[in-house]
């Protein structure tokens, strides 16, 4: 399979399968990524400004990653967040800690949290962020993480100067990344997000230089 890079400032964007990439990448100090879950998320209906849209139901969410692929991504980097983590409990090592994510709204069609795998042996933590302001960073990926969220998780991640996201999806991951002066490697194997990824970390890698600038 022929790659695709692009170098945006200090993050290196793969498009590609991440089964394939992984094994040829240095380790890392930390992975911190949200896979699949299996739950056909591509599919569910997403709300637009005049009514209900359907997701493109490109398949990706068809089934979960395969336990050799969780294999790959223990085997990336020093430190591991993994969203989805309740899904992956027969997958993954039992951990000390577990991040949350409380969307701060109960009795909702979808979850009121969501739970992070960590490979940390520190006390689990919360992280109350309501859905309402998720929404604001503007949703162009069904299972689309929060900003603030993936920088609290790289907060829990002081000493990673380098983080790997192998599903990077719409490049939140980076996004947070490069806002917050790491470096990073995202690998997407969709065309249509891997070009929103990297128009989204373009936009924070400028956004940064400016500030910087100023």
């Amino acid at each position: 399979m022929t790659w695709r890079e692009e170098q945006i400032g200090r993050a290196r964007l793969i498009l590609g399968d991440c089964r394939d990439i992984l094994p040829t990448l240095p380790k890392v100090d930390a992975v911190v990524t949200d896979p699949p879950y299996g739950i056909g998320a591509d599919k569910h209906a997403g709300k637009v400004e005049n009514g209900w849209t359907q997701w493109e139901g490109a398949q990706w969410d068809n089934e979960r990653p395969t336990p050799e692929v969780f294999k790959l991504i223990l085997a990336a980097g020093s430190e591991q967040i993994i969203w989805g983590g309740n899904y992956f409990t027969d997958l993954l090592p039992p951990t000390m800690q577990w991040l949350v994510w409380d969307k701060g709204q109960r009795d909702f069609s979808l979850a009121d949290c969501e739970f992070a795998w960590s490979s940390q042996r520190r006390a689990a933590r919360i992280f109350d962020y309501p859905r309402a302001l998720a929404l604001q960073d503007g949703k162009v990926h069904p299972t689309q993480k929060p900003v603030a969220l993936m920088k609290w998780c790289i907060d829990q991640l002081p000493k990673a100067a380098t983080v790997l996201d192998p599903f990077m999806g719409s490049g939140t991951t980076g996004v947070a990344a490069v806002q917050m002066g790491r470096d990073f490697i995202g690998i997407e194997r969709e065309p249509k997000y891997f070009d929103i990824a990297c128009c989204r970390i373009e936009d924070a890698q400028r956004q940064k230089d400016l500030f910087i600038a100023a």
